[in-house]
């Protein structure tokens, strides 16, 4: 054999080789996440999902009373709530897909740096992230979404004692349900893209998912749809909130600012709330930077802002720096609801880990929300909110 011929076969060898290690790494059953190296990747937005804007908005979404078209319920009611657990360390943000989020929650992880837990239900978010470890307050209040909602996450505290967020799943029954562990889950439900942010981000700011991806993941793995295998909905055991109609224009103040510091010791953290009468929205800033979702480049808002005063208490499970925290997340406690730029002061309830949390004005009257997104502020009772 020629030396030019035995130069091709050993080319043609090599090209086969890396050809078939990247088919398998893609098509097998490999359950880690595969890395993005560009920021420009389309992963998580093929096959986007968007629905006509043109048609008649008639529909209230069961999640924040938001009105969709009934093209968006057909679409809405063959799934069941998402749970995502998306970090806010300042180095992850700008997020993707908060904005799409129908209800947030907003809790301290740990080091006084908060975290999201974002559920998404009449909405889709084309890429989600960056996606980060589970809580077990966070636990509670995803488990108010019925039935064996969807919870996302990779990995989690894990010390045993009372914040082991692991061991909790599976005492449960979520593990190898509906809880979507990234750690269990690969590629391409699951992928991790360092330039995605638009600079270089460490390990633990980089793993990203898809609505889509997830709801696909658990109806063809898990066999979760809107029902289950069994045939019971998730829709079992779910309480809806009652919603209103927004405040007349006339009825609006001309300003209203919520100041919020979970912990006081970094002012990246801290939180406000500007109100837009016309819109009669909440726009947000964080770390005094207005905070927007790299989806969109739009800024994030709620119409409804729910500060909820509970006890903090470190975990004390032997974690280092005993980072661990709890909430009391279930009994009663001091709220603060802000919809149409005004402030009621009034109660929160939480009866079990599986009720929901209700809210009460201070004649102990149920409160009916505005129809719009949701944001649920976990503030402990030591932490600082100043309206004006």
């Amino acid at each position: 054999m020629s030396k030019n011929k035995l130069l091709s076969v050993i080319l043609v060898i090599i090209i086969y080789s890396i050809s078939a290690g990247t088919s398998y790494m893609l098509f097998s059953g490999n359950s880690k996440a595969i890395d993005i190296k560009t920021s420009n990747s389309t992963v998580g937005i093929r096959n986007k999902l968007t629905f006509d804007d043109t048609l008649p908005k008639t529909e209230p979404c069961p999640m924040n009373g938001t009105l969709y078209s009934k093209q968006q319920k057909d679409w809405w009611e063959q799934h069941r709530p998402i749970g995502v657990m998306v970090e806010n360390h300042s180095e992850a943000r700008p997020q993707s897909g908060l904005s799409s989020a129908d209800v947030i929650y907003e809790a301290v992880a740990e080091g006084g740096i908060t975290r999201f837990l974002s559920v998404y239900y009449c909405q889709a978010a084309e890429t989600v992230g960056p996606i980060r470890s589970a809580r077990t307050y966070f636990l509670d209040f995803v488990s108010e979404y019925g039935a064996s909602p969807l919870y996302v996450h990779v990995g989690g505290a894990n010390q045993d004692g009372p914040a082991d967020a692991l061991r909790q799943i599976e005492d449960y029954g979520w593990a190898g349900v509906n809880d979507l562990n990234q750690f269990s889950i690969g590629f391409p439900t699951f992928w991790r893209d360092y330039d995605r942010l638009g600079h270089p981000a460490a390990t633990e700011h980089t793993m990203y998912s898809t609505t889509e991806k997830l709801l696909q993941f658990a109806a063809t793995s898990r066999k979760l749809k809107a029902e289950d295998a069994d045939g019971i909905s998730w829709t079992k055991g779910f309480v809806p909130y009652s919603f209103k109609e927004d405040a007349s224009t006339s009825q609006r103040p001309a300003a209203q600012t919520i100041h919020l510091e979970f912990w006081t010791t970094d002012p990246a953290y801290r939180v406000d709330w500007i109100y837009e009468p016309i819109a009669n929205i909440y726009k947000r800033s964080n770390g005094g930077v207005a905070h927007v979702d790299r989806n969109n480049n739009k800024q994030l808002t709620a119409k409804n802002v729910v500060v909820l005063k509970t006890i903090e208490t470190n975990a004390n499970d032997g974690y280092e720096n005993n980072a661990h925290l709890l909430y009391r997340t279930k009994g009663t406690g001091r709220a603060n609801i802000f919809m149409d730029g005004k402030q009621i002061i009034g109660t929160w309830r939480k009866d079990t880990r599986t009720a929901r949390t209700l809210l009460f004005d201070s004649a102990g009257v149920p409160i009916k929300l505005d129809r719009g997104t949701i944001w649920f502020e976990i503030l402990p009772t030591d932490g600082i909110l100043t309206v004006k």
